[in-house]
């Protein structure tokens, strides 16, 4: 299977700190991984890499054939624009703009702003009817919609989401969830970082961090999320 992602002895150092630590990972194309672990082992950091957000200090990072360790800013941000999307704990949604606006900034960055394309991506998360309405006029759980439509505006080949149902209820946890089941499907690669063992359960995958190294990495019908230490769950 080809490898969408590949990272290959990755450190992200700050001083003395090793946020990360000879990371080697693979991704491939289609997959649903859950990257978890105890806070501070490093797995925002890994996001941030992935997400070209951030460079490493070391190692080399693969995403979709290039070799974007070593870009610019600039030319991190061209390449997030077109091949990530990204689903954040805290939603980030503009205060002013309608659920359908925000979505459609996402393409102002990308290309061009399409209301059409805004509303069948709200429509797909189940807000179509909600279009109009402002942030403060939505529930945290149809916040985390319009994130998720944002997200998925642009066609991304990878939707990296951080604790996506982190400030979410049981009922829209199982709905954001839903909506990550059916990316798989359709062959969306979904990186998810998160606490909760519910929600890696739900992947193909999960990578443990701790102290900024992998400390396991298997297939969920390999072991069971259930013996994850209560300190990674909600």
């Amino acid at each position: 299977m080809t490898s969408l992602i590949e990272l290959t002895d990755v450190s992200k150092i700050y001083g003395d700190l090793h946020a990360l630590d000879q990371v080697s990972l693979s991704v491939p194309a289609g997959q649903w991984i859950s990257i978890v672990g105890p806070s501070g082992s490093g797995k925002t950091t890994l996001m941030n890499i992935i997400g070209c957000m951030d460079r490493p200090s070391k190692g080399t990072v693969m995403l979709d054939g290039r070799d974007i360790s070593a870009f610019s800013a600039y030319d991190l941000t061209q390449v997030r624009r077109e091949t990530i999307g990204l689903v954040f704990q805290q939603f980030h949604l503009i205060g002013h703009l309608t659920a359908v606006e925000n979505v459609m900034v996402a393409q102002y960055y990308h290309s061009v702003p399409d209301e059409k394309e805004a509303m069948e991506a709200l429509d797909r998360v189940g807000l179509a009817d909600r279009a109009s309405h402002l942030p403060r006029q939505l529930s945290g759980g149809e916040q985390q919609r319009v994130c998720v439509a944002r997200a998925l505006i642009n066609y991304p080949k990878v939707v990296l989401a951080d604790e996506p149902t982190g400030n979410l209820d049981e009922k829209n946890e199982h709905i954001v969830l839903g909506i990550f089941e059916q990316l798989h499907r359709e062959g969306t690669t979904l990186i998810v970082v998160t606490h909760d063992s519910t929600v890696a359960g739900k992947s193909e995958r999960a990578v443990r961090l701790d102290h900024g190294r992998v400390v396991s990495d298997f297939f969920n019908d390999e072991a069971d999320l259930a013996a994850l230490p209560t300190k990674e769950r909600k």
